[in-house]
């Protein structure tokens, strides 16, 4: 199945089968009605973003890391006074 995202994306779906608990359903059903959506749009929505927010972690994990690294940009500690006068 071809579905178009506001965005203009063409992404193609994947049907999936999940084992949940009854109440957990039931209750996923009623928070769908409220939005106006459907379970479905729901649980892709929430997945969706629980996999941006993974790969965000992710990228800020990398960056401290980098941080923390630093950068070798070639600097030496300058010479002292009598080094540079030295005749």
């Amino acid at each position: 199945m071809l579905h178009v995202d506001s965005c203009q994306r063409v992404s193609k779906t994947t049907n999936i089968t999940l084992k949940l608990d009854a109440e957990l359903v039931r209750k996923t059903k009623v928070l769908a009605a409220q939005k106006g959506t459907s379970v479905s749009a729901l649980i892709a929505q929430k997945l969706g973003e629980a996999v941006e927010e993974d790969a965000y972690q992710q990228a800020m994990k990398r960056a401290f890391a980098l941080m923390e690294k630093g950068w070798a940009m070639g600097w030496q500690k300058p010479k002292s006074r009598d080094e540079l006068h030295e005749r």
